[in-house]
């Protein structure tokens, strides 16, 4: 059984974004006093480790060290330099012909999980994600001015055969919730 540090380190590690301290200690199943202490106890652990533990007053989360931001920058240099593979490219067009997609839908029309394309394209800028409207548990991704500057268009509209294509993925996505609406009647 892991220790209260060990667990804490664990779950912030396997989260990769902040959590809310009330959070961690329900999901830990300890007080909000043990969890000051397992806080410290992870903070003193990960000492010189390239990782520290950052807290607000109502939040924590794993970040890499200050002293590691010459060598992370270096990785993130090295990331944009490459160029887009197919599946951020894949994904590109999907955010391009819908105009906005969430996650799901990307993944519905490519088939496979797009998390990394996803992630990809926004350190590069090329996407930008906003709290879907009709679902606040969502995300809806579109493409940035520098996706459309890059891509050498004004607008979305100015794709190749854009009506065509749109129409297509709105299809797709008709076929998607198709079955969900044939078993609720």
């Amino acid at each position: 059984m892991l220790t209260p540090p060990a667990a804490l380190h664990a779950l912030l590690f396997a989260s990769g974004e902040p959590l809310e301290k009330k959070v961690i200690a329900k999901l830990l199943g300890i007080k909000d006093s043990d969890l000051v202490v397992a806080l410290g106890a992870l903070t003193k652990s990960l000492a010189g480790s390239g990782v520290v533990l950052v807290e607000t007053a109502t939040e924590a989360e794993l970040r890499t060290a200050p002293e590691a931001s010459e060598i992370v920058k270096r990785l993130r240099e090295n990331e944009l330099s490459r160029d887009l593979g197919k599946g951020s490219l894949e994904t590109l067009a999907v955010i391009a012909y819908r105009e906005s997609a969430t996650r799901g839908d990307i993944d519905w029309v490519r088939g496979v999980n797009s998390t990394a394309a996803l992630r990809t394209l926004l350190m590069r800028g090329l996407i930008e994600g906003r709290e879907d409207e009709q679902d606040k548990r969502r995300i809806r991704y579109s493409m940035t001015t520098e996706a459309l500057a890059h891509l050498g268009i004004a607008h979305a509209a100015d794709l190749p055969r854009f009506e065509e294509l749109r129409a297509t993925t709105e299809g797709v996505m008709e076929e998607k919730e198709a079955p969900a609406e044939i078993e609720a009647a």
